[in-house]
């Protein structure tokens, strides 16, 4: 039988949790200190905790920190990680080092329903939510954990489509006794899911990305089946209701596919539609992923968007395609191959 993870728990859960074994309550904020600042792997090392009350944890929790069974590295330094749940389901998360950034790209899910035509994760269906404890342990438990700066939710899943087990873990993240990050920090990436869009907006400080990936109702549907109930000009408009002209922001990621969505109608309808809001925009090279026929836009049509985009008012980048050898790129996550070698 799994004993209970700590790792994953509020500092209100662990006080509880602490007061129901008969410990003194200060015993809860022992327990997060030692968790999330010291970074222990198991409760025998909490030495401000007395033998007695240590015996007592161990007979039903533990911490909770699971290595990953497999990592791969990339020619250029990204590191795709395999994780096993306590179910035995496969995730994967990727660590992308640059510059004076170290960013862990982290999934939300076991597979996704959301079945995106340009997605791996997608092609694999919907197996569960990670809970707080599985998304915290790949922030946790790779390596390179104590350089990370950021987080990105754009791993596998839809993470609005697991938005409590998100946002728990997002608040133990920036918590005082967690690791006091800033929410700015930590961009959590959505389809537009828009009644849990909204919780999100209304109770987080992290920064947002809505994957768009064609401004015009027919083509999107095609690529992407949410945009049936929740069109993008719908997403679009409801966060024309906040205001993202402080420090948090909102981008709109955009994988460009040749002769698909990547002509000046659709750079003139994006400008159009995104009027009014600060924001964003990340063009993403598509990676290729087999059965789909869709092939990327090449660099000068990529080029041309991103400086139509610019010139037009909508702050544009085209993002540095990173891991691809290693299957670690945008979309091509998916932990289905990976079953045989285990």
């Amino acid at each position: 039988m799994h004993k209970i993870p700590l790792l994953g728990q509020t500092l209100s859960e662990l006080t509880q949790l602490a007061k129901d074994l008969g410990m003194p309550a200060f015993t809860g904020k022992q327990l997060a200190e030692w968790i999330y600042s010291k970074r222990v792997c198991s409760i025998d090392e909490m030495t401000n905790i007395s033998v007695r009350n240590r015996t007592l944890l161990n007979q039903t929790y533990e911490v909770g920190r699971y290595a990953p069974v497999q990592q791969q590295a990339s020619v250029d330094g990204t590191v795709k990680f395999l994780f096993k749940t306590q179910k035995g389901h496969l995730i994967e998360s990727v660590f992308i080092p640059e510059d004076d950034r170290a960013t862990l790209c982290i999934s939300s899910q076991v597979g996704c329903k959301m079945n995106c035509l340009f997605c791996m994760t997608g092609k694999q269906g919907f197996t569960a939510n990670l809970t707080a404890h599985e998304i915290l342990n790949q922030f946790y438990s790779i390596p390179q954990s104590e350089e990370l700066t950021n987080i990105v939710f754009m791993g596998m899943g839809e993470p609005f489509d697991n938005l409590e087990n998100v946002m728990k873990t997002n608040t133990i993240l920036s918590a005082d006794y967690g690791i006091g990050w800033s929410p700015k920090r930590i961009t959590v990436s959505s389809i537009g899911l828009i009644p849990k869009m909204k919780v999100f907006l209304d109770n987080s400080d992290c920064h947002l990305a809505i994957s768009m990936h064609s401004p015009f109702d027919e083509e999107r549907l095609r690529l992407m089946p949410v945009q049936k109930p929740y069109p993008i000009a719908s997403v679009i408009n409801e966060l024309k209701n906040y205001d993202f002209s402080k420090q948090r922001r909102v981008s709109f990621e955009y994988i460009m596919f040749n002769g698909v969505n990547d002509t000046q109608r659709h750079a003139a309808e994006i400008v159009r539609m995104l009027k009014g809001i600060t924001c964003r925009a990340n063009l993403i090279r598509f990676h290729a992923i087999p059965n789909i026929d869709l092939q990327t836009s090449p660099d000068d049509k990529m080029i041309a968007f991103r400086d139509y985009l610019t010139n037009n008012g909508v702050m544009t980048t085209i993002r540095k395609s990173r891991g691809e050898d290693i299957f670690a790129a945008c979309g091509m996550l998916s932990s289905t191959h990976n079953k045989e070698n285990l």
